[in-house]
C-alpha cells in the first residue's frame, strides 16, 4: 500500500514539476531555457538518489520475502551509483545556479526570495554530501541518521525553492 502511495507521489511530483518548469514558468532568455533544463536534469537525479531510502524502509517494513529479496538485489546494484548520481546532480546545480545568479541575480536582486531559497537548498546539499562522505568514510548509526536527516531537509527546501514564484 505504501509502496503505491509512495509511487504514486514521486511520479506526480516529477510531472508537475516538468510543467512547472517548461509550461507554467517559460522564459525567453535561451540560458534561463538551459537552466531550466539542468534543473529538471538535477531534479530527476535527487530523486533517484532520494528514493533510496523508501527502498530501504520497504526492505526493513515489508513482510513478504520474495519483495524483501527483489528488493536488496536492486539496491546493492543501485547504491553503486549513488555516489556518482549525488556528484552529478550537484555539477549539474552549479550550472544551474551559476546561470540564475548570472541572469536573475541584476534583475530581480541577490536578496529575492527565490535566490536566498537557492542559496539555502545548496548549503543544505553541501552539508547532505558532507553527511554522505562522513558515512562512506566510516558507516555508524549517527552518521547513517545525520545523511539521512540532512538529505530530507534539503529536498524539502528544494522544493520549496522550486515552488517560489520569481
Amino acid at each position: 500500500m505504501y509502496f503505491k502511495l509512495w509511487t504514486f507521489f514521486n511520479i506526480a511530483l516529477f510531472l508537475f514539476s516538468i510543467i512547472y518548469i517548461w509550461l507554467i514558468r517559460p522564459h525567453e532568455s535561451s540560458w534561463v531555457v538551459v537552466s531550466q533544463f539542468l534543473a529538471q536534469a538535477a531534479i530527476l537525479l535527487f530523486f533517484i538518489n532520494i528514493n533510496m531510502y523508501f527502498i530501504f524502509l520497504v526492505i526493513r517494513k515489508t513482510s513478504l520475502r520474495n519483495v524483501k529479496i527483489r528488493l536488496a538485489k536492486f539496491s546493492r546494484q543501485m547504491m553503486k551509483f549513488h555516489i556518482p548520481i549525488a556528484l552529478l546532480g550537484t555539477t549539474i546545480i552549479i550550472g544551474h545556479a551559476g546561470i540564475n545568479l548570472k541572469e536573475f541575480g541584476p534583475v530581480l536582486g541577490y536578496t529575492h526570495l527565490k535566490l536566498v531559497s537557492g542559496y539555502l537548498s545548496f548549503l543544505l546539499l553541501v552539508i547532505a554530501l558532507y553527511a554522505g562522505n562522513l558515512r562512506h568514510v566510516k558507516a555508524s548509526g549517527f552518521r547513517r541518521k545525520f545523511h539521512l536527516i540532512s538529505a530530507m531537509i534539503f529536498f524539502v527546501m528544494f522544493l520549496l525553492h522550486m515552488f517560489i514564484w520569481i
